[in-house]
């Protein structure tokens, strides 16, 4: 366990309490950010009003995250130490054109009190190889926190991030539902000061929204059909519920789109030059076949798929019975 903080000076306390928060302490908000205080607003504002504001703030235009790293974020929560108030980690992904996408994460093990912080280095340097070596495409862009606020010590976890990557993200997640849901936030830091004085550090919160891969929504629309909390075990739909569902919801869509198009045609609503050119490309991407040859297409590619269901069940059945034979003799 590596500490990466000492006690904190009233310099270092000057550089930690200006985040970004509207907190009960006085606080000067400008059009971009707040800036809170501990002490009186008299004497922040002359000490503000002497500095140049050399803020050097990140590019980052917006952050996705992705639901493996919201899950893996509230397991580590729920597997915490009893003593632990919060967990923390680093945030991977990737950086593309100013935004950043969020797709793993990992716990660092952190001892953290009133006065100091210090966590597990030679923990976090281990696991980013690893994860490394599983995708090589992920790079260290930040780090998470479980709570709903910025907080003094991140100012100092933050400093330590910045050494592993450029422009850190700092994203928060309040997995205690302190505002009535689970609130994710994302944030990028910008030095304060003057050269040679105090300096200080503002988090300026950046647009985040959630984004899933085809596979990821599967399991988030499989998880949320148990979002009232009932027990009751859900099963998985097979291939042949899939394909069942998959094209009752292209029923549905065909139905919407039938009935948008002869609104337009009847003058119930105006066209949308827009929609009808996205329209024209679905229909000219569609390969132009014999009703009677698409129908036959359809069988033999079903009759397929009811093949190899029926070879995998039965491989099943046969291991299933040399497992008790091999367990008889």
């Amino acid at each position: 366990m590596t500490r990466i903080s000492t006690k904190l000076s009233f310099e270092r306390l000057c550089s930690s309490i200006l985040y970004l928060k509207r907190s009960r302490t006085p606080w000067i908000k400008t059009n971009d950010f707040e800036i809170g205080g501990d002490f009186k607003l008299d004497t922040i504002e002359p000490l503000l009003g002497s500095f140049k504001m050399a803020v050097n703030a990140a590019h980052v235009k917006q952050v996705f995250v992705h639901p493996v790293a919201l899950f893996a974020i509230v397991d580590s929560y729920e597997r915490r130490s009893e003593d632990a108030k919060r967990v923390v980690g680093t945030l991977l992904g990737t950086i593309s054109n100013n935004f950043v996408e969020i797709k793993n994460c990992f716990t660092v093990p952190h001892v953290e009190t009133q006065v100091e912080v210090a966590f597990d280095k030679e923990y976090a340097s281990s696991m980013r190889e690893l994860y490394k070596c599983a995708s090589p495409s992920e790079e260290v862009v930040g780090w998470f926190a479980t709570s709903n606020e910025v907080t003094g010590h991140s100012t100092l976890i933050h400093e330590y991030s910045a050494i592993e990557c450029d422009n850190p993200i700092h994203l928060t997640v309040d997995t205690q539902l302190k505002t009535g849901r689970m609130s994710v936030k994302a944030y990028t830091s910008s030095p304060i000061g003057v050269p040679g004085g105090t300096m200080g550090t503002i988090f300026t919160p950046i647009p985040c929204q959630y984004k899933f891969y085809e596979t990821e929504l599967v399991a988030v629309k499989t998880f949320a059909k148990n979002k009232g909390g009932s027990k009751k075990p859900l099963s998985l739909l097979n291939s042949v519920g899939h394909i069942s569902k998959s094209a009752d919801v292209l029923l549905e869509r065909l139905k919407d789109v039938l009935g948008y198009v002869n609104d337009v045609l009847n003058g119930l609503k105006p066209a949308n030059n827009e929609i009808g050119q996205k329209l024209m490309t679905v229909v000219g991407s569609v390969p132009q076949m014999d009703p009677l040859q698409l129908e036959k297409m359809m069988n033999n590619n079903m009759q397929d798929l009811l093949m190899v269901l029926y070879l995998a069940s039965l491989t099943k059945s046969q291991l299933a019975v040399a497992t008790k034979l091999n367990s008889i003799l």
